[in-house]
């Protein structure tokens, strides 16, 4: 019988990366609550924060649209935030249909609103709002779909999303604390950074605490996911609330992952995940980015919202994968539960290619190089840009699984294509080549130029084409 984990690094760091995960390597989450109901960007899911701060523009929306924040404040939109059209089973429904294999909510972000039937905290979706558990809802219907379920945690930084200091607002009255987070530097100026700020109490971190138990006790998620500001809580939170998730998940026989932002946990500990970002070459450590259907840098809905291309999303995740990445994709749902149709149409997309294609995704590995083409991320370090970067057919990612080599090309090659990095094959090593979704072997020569490969008469998809080399 596996030793239970103690709130220890050293011991944490002995759960490894669950092979679900590792074999599903794409996930779909959503951003929804309160903050859906004004639906103004740039960043939706930041409204609650800004709409306080002179000078913003969701500041300027809110006075165009709901007078003063002294007079209107951020509770005052709970009641109407209905979700009167919110039904788990379509959403379920989609994401399977997206070819996600693991899906879930925000369950509680930065603006105190609990997305579940909590005791911990009375400002709830089951309570107030919508009067749902929307996490328990959804953690059914998605389950039903042979899906792992996931929670993402954004309320660490609950401490310091509002300003306490300001007496004109009700984020400074302490019948508000329970959303607002615990009043603090009541004297502070108006400007003051957020690590300036007194540390979070103990009765912040207790709470914080407790919000996560619950969620574990009652929905027993498969992966949980922690925003930015895990840092900003004391380490013996962490690591007693990380052993309890493991110890709780050996108890239920599964496989469970913990995922966070920046340099929170030590190496080792969980899987990082890297916002909007992308590893510029293969790594030896398994991670996962977050990025968003939208094009916006808007998470949540906003009513001027932009969307990514399905080729984009496609060749986001291609790349990722190919480096020993995982992709999860954000969803931002409308005030009301309905998912926009432009981002459906997305996810549909995406679940199209990986019908044809999802061989050379799901319980793949990384090849000993990610591919070849023009150079194009090499901004911010060992990451790439934060921003998503447009392929072309001389951009070609690789993996691998068991006697198959997939050569993933992120454009229609034309007539032929060489694939330079194969030339380290032998002769011997290649008894075919074909492409995914044409039920024919296609011709090749192997040279010193490296795998040369006649392309198929018809296109069998759009988005991406995988040459499937099949190895003696």
């Amino acid at each position: 019988m596996r030793k239970k984990y103690r709130p220890t690094w050293n011991s944490l760091k002995t759960c490894a990366i669950p092979k679900w995960l590792d074999d599903a390597k794409f996930g779909i989450y959503t951003h929804w609550g309160v903050y859906s109901v004004p639906a103004c960007g740039p960043n939706g899911s930041w409204y609650p924060h800004n709409m306080y701060r002179e000078g913003t523009e969701q500041y300027e929306y809110h006075l165009r649209n709901h007078g003063h924040p002294s007079r209107f404040g951020y509770k005052d939109f709970i009641p109407m935030f209905k979700a009167e059209r919110f039904d788990p089973e379509e959403w379920a429904e989609l994401f399977k249909k997206a070819g996600a294999q693991f899906a879930g909510p925000v369950a509680e972000h930065h603006d105190g609103f609990s997305m579940w039937n909590s005791e911990t905290n009375e400002w709830n979706a089951a309570k107030m709002g919508p009067q749902r558990d929307v996490v328990g809802e959804l953690e059914k219907a998605i389950r039903r779909q042979g899906l792992k379920f996931m929670v993402a945690f954004h309320h660490a930084e609950n401490w310091w999303y509002y300003p306490h200091w300001r007496k004109e607002f009700d984020t400074s009255d302490p019948r508000y604390s329970g959303l607002y987070g615990p009043i603090h530097n009541q004297n502070a100026k108006p400007d003051i950074k957020w690590e300036d700020q007194n540390k979070p109490s103990k009765g912040f971190l207790e709470k914080w605490r407790g919000k996560i138990r619950e969620v574990i006790d009652k929905y027993k998620p498969d992966l949980m996911w922690f925003d930015f500001m895990l840092g900003g809580v004391q380490e013996r939170y962490r690591m007693e609330i990380f052993a309890y998730y493991y110890n709780k998940a050996m108890e239920w026989g599964r496989d469970v992952a913990v995922t966070y932002k920046g340099h929170d946990l030590p190496p080792g500990v969980g899987l990082v995940d890297l916002e909007l970002g992308r590893m510029s070459e293969l790594t030896y450590h398994n991670w996962i980015t977050d990025t968003s259907v939208d094009d916006s840098g808007a998470w949540s809905y906003i009513n001027d919202v932009r969307y990514k291309s399905v080729t984009m999303l496609v060749h986001n995740l291609v790349d990722n994968v190919s480096k020993n990445g995982y992709l999860l994709l954000n969803v931002g749902p409308k005030a009301n539960g309905e998912i926009p149709e432009p981002a459906k149409e997305r996810l549909l997309g995406m679940g199209e290619w990986l019908k044809v294609n999802g061989e050379a995704i799901y319980g793949t590995t990384p090849w000993v190089t990610y591919g070849e083409g023009p150079t194009k991320m090499e901004i911010g370090g060992p990451f790439s840009e934060r921003k998503e970067v447009q392929y072309t057919a001389e951009d070609i990612r690789f993996t691998v699984k068991d006697d198959a080599l997939y050569a993933i090309c992120l454009g229609w090659p034309g007539e032929e294509v060489t694939i330079e990095s194969l030339k380290k094959l032998h002769r011997s090593e290649v008894s075919s080549v074909e492409m995914l979704g044409v039920d024919k072997e296609l011709e090749w020569s192997l040279g010193g130029k490296g795998l040369k490969v006649k392309t198929p008469d018809e296109k069998p998809c759009k988005h991406a084409y995988v040459f499937k080399i099949l190895k003696t």
